[in-house]
């Protein structure tokens, strides 16, 4: 793989990346993780929970999941530390300590009835979040879109908690972010799928028009490789797959759909114009995600 234009230096730049499950780092933004970190800027991953509800790969982490032992989230926290540290992040942090609130599950399920499941986390997840923001005081806040991505409610959720903090919190970040999957990317396809994996149908991985994509972050050698190992850490959720030469790995949740491993992340980024005023989309184009933002002070 050909190394890509390398990010603006960061030093002196925070950046927190919201996330809703442990793995959820790794896949959407795990090479932005990589590739800040190597250029100076101080990231943090904020996780709401600890993915309790969860599939799992293969029969030998079967016993854990939420219905038998109920002990994935705990082991989910382990996959996390590895997978960031792989990523060059000191450890995990969780939004209100860990277990505060819990995977409520894929839409519909009984799991979101739960007392600590995440939907229902109200006004505390808000204000925890907006602390959050005062005491690190990032330039650059990354999470979800409005649909969560591929709309899952704890998704849908932790972009809803991360929106109203923004509205309570003494200190505003410079740029907000969506992580976003480009529509050129599912469109990829592996040449040589293994027998029990397969690919997406038409429409069945969300993604966005590559005509909406505003910022980006190209993956050179070494943070694509931190991506890999940060993906392999997450065991019991996912599989790797070789590409060739001319192609990415390719990753496989329990699902068995296969997904490009794009050596760009793509993002719709918003930002803060005016202290005291809205947030401004970012117009269509290809900026490297720090643009602007370096060297701005606490």
């Amino acid at each position: 793989m050909t190394d890509l234009t390398a990010p603006p230096p960061g030093t002196g730049t925070r950046a927190l990346f919201v996330h809703a499950h442990p793995d959820d780092e790794a896949i959407t933004t795990g090479g932005s993780i990589a590739a800040l970190v190597a250029a100076g800027v101080d990231v943090r991953v904020v996780t709401c929970t600890l993915g309790e509800e969860g599939e799992v790969l293969g029969e030998d982490f079967a016993g854990l999941v939420a219905d038998r032992a109920d002990q994935l989230g705990g082991y989910r926290i382990g996959e996390l530390a590895v997978a960031l540290r792989a990523l060059g992040v000191d450890r995990p942090r969780f939004l209100g300590g860990a277990g505060r609130w819990r995977d409520s599950g894929m839409a519909g399920a009984a799991s979101a009835r739960h007392p600590r499941a995440f939907v229902g986390s109200g006004r505390e997840a808000v204000e925890e979040m907006a602390s959050l923001l005062d005491g690190w005081r990032p330039q650059l806040l990354v999470t979800y879109d409005p649909r969560g991505g591929y709309g899952h409610p704890d998704h849908i959720r932790v972009h809803e908690v991360v929106r109203a903090a923004l509205d309570e919190a003494g200190h505003r970040p410079r740029r907000m972010a969506w992580t976003v999957t480009a529509r050129s990317d599912v469109s990829r396809r592996h040449p040589a799928p293994p027998g029990h994996l397969r690919h997406a149908g038409e429409s069945e991985l969300p993604s966005v028009p590559d005509s909406r994509l505003t910022h980006r972050v190209p993956l050179d050698d070494a943070t694509y490789a931190a991506k890999l190992e940060a993906l392999t850490g997450h065991a019991t959720q996912l599989e790797l797959v070789p590409g060739t030469d001319a192609d990415p790995w390719f990753l496989a949740l329990t699902n068995g759909v296969l997904q490009p491993v794009s050596e760009v992340e793509w993002y719709i980024a918003h930002d803060l114009v005016d202290p005291d005023g809205p947030y401004v989309k970012c117009p269509p184009g290809t900026a490297h995600l720090l643009d602007g933002l370096v060297g701005e002070s606490r």
